[in-house]
């Protein structure tokens, strides 16, 4: 089992539906469209905040997962029932995903917060109480710029 260390790169990515939750847990992988990918997903895990369709999970971080590697593929190749979905043949990061783990601590945000990525440590993430609690500050953030 994968364990978080203090120096770990996290990827704090947002979930926005169950379903994308669902494709975590069981089928290991979490896609980011080419177009608005960060700007490194060599990470070493990833975290997950949850928008409002989790109801009472709502605008937190509660999951995390070590991420294994990453493939480009085209999102119709990742959900193969959307066949015709618009985006169907853009490129698309296929992060490939360990274990999911609970936080043992929820980190939560005082109300819902636009973002679709930001990058953080092991240490800051298992020592915030609030999601701004997670923004990196100092000289860590040059590692990602």
């Amino acid at each position: 089992m994968s364990k978080l260390e203090p120096d770990d790169l996290v990827l704090v990515a947002v979930l926005p539906e169950p379903r994308d939750l669902a494709i975590v847990r069981i089928l290991g992988w979490y896609r980011i469209p080419l177009k608005s990918a960060p700007k490194m997903i060599r990470v070493d895990w990833v975290a997950f905040y949850l928008t409002a369709a989790f109801g009472a999970e709502k605008w937190s971080v509660h999951y995390l997962a070590p991420v294994k590697g990453f493939e480009l593929m085209q999102r119709g190749e990742l959900l193969h029932s959307e066949p015709d979905h618009p985006s169907a043949h853009e490129p698309y990061y296929k992060i490939k995903l360990g274990p999911v783990h609970r936080l043992a601590n929820p980190i939560k945000a005082n109300r819902g917060r636009r973002f679709t990525f930001l990058y953080t440590t092991g240490q800051q993430l298992l020592s915030a109480r609030e999601l701004n609690d997670l923004t990196l500050k100092g000289p860590e953030e040059s590692l990602i710029r």
